[in-house]
């Protein structure tokens, strides 16, 4: 059984039937796995039993937070399930790699370098329903994907021809373009080539890329001047490629 340690804010529950209030000693939560509940399954392998119990990954987002175990299977546990406190199975069939939960939508990568996404930006028709979006970018040679990073209403993805491609909201600039000139897509769109990693905080509005140059571009929400650009209050920018 793993133990996880939270602390912060919990104005919004997302693991606990608390009121809005700041918690200053760190809560344990003790996961269970739903088949130590479950007599039927005591005769299972124990080594996969096993691996179902240890936690790979953690993935804290706005409104939902991801648990990706060894055995290659994960559940989230969304804002809206704080009456039940029960979780979701990730309804994923390929063994799931790395998961990222941003603001308004999430992104799941499989070993077979596969991305599937849902989002009210993603996929406005059911935004509840995952949807393969690295099938959906236009060169086929650039459709396995090593890395992902979801921000507030945008995903980034990473190729293994060291591309990064954008989906979603635009709306600030974070996807490398004019928010005048590209609002959304819901099809991934080439970014910027050469690059070796992509940075972005948990629901942020802006992103970095760092390329093999180790030249690092931003793009995005500035208000703050999260970019790094001084003083300047401008709201959005570019990357100059």
């Amino acid at each position: 059984m793993n133990e996880i340690l939270f602390f912060g804010l919990n104005e919004t529950p997302k693991l606990f039937k608390n009121k809005p209030k700041i918690i200053t000693k760190s809560i344990q939560f003790k996961f269970k796995n739903e088949n130590e509940n479950e007599n039927e399954n005591e005769n299972e392998n124990e080594n996969e039993n096993e691996n179902e119990k240890q936690i790979k990954q953690i993935s804290t987002g706005e409104y939902s937070t991801i648990f990706l175990f060894e055995n290659g299977k994960a559940i989230e546990y969304l804002s809206e399930n704080d009456s039940k406190q029960n979780p979701s199975k990730i309804q994923i069939e390929e063994n799931i790699q790395k998961v990222s939960s941003g603001g308004w939508n999430k992104a799941i990568l499989t070993k077979e370098g596969n991305v599937f996404a849902k989002g009210e930006n993603i996929n406005p028709k059911n935004s509840k329903e995952f949807i393969n979006i690295s099938s959906l970018i236009e060169d086929k040679n650039d459709r396995i994907i090593e890395d992902i990073v979801s921000g507030r209403f945008s995903i980034y993805l990473l190729t293994s021809n060291q591309n990064v491609y954008g989906i979603g909201s635009n709306y600030y600039g974070q996807l490398g373009f004019d928010s005048e000139t590209l609002s959304k897509t819901e099809k991934p769109i080439l970014m910027m080539k050469n690059v070796s990693k992509i940075f972005s905080g948990t629901g942020s509005i802006h992103v970095f890329l760092l390329n093999s140059n180790q030249e690092l571009f931003g793009c995005g929400y500035n208000e703050f001047g999260q970019l790094g650009l001084g003083e300047s209050r401008k709201e959005e920018t570019r990357i100059k490629n």
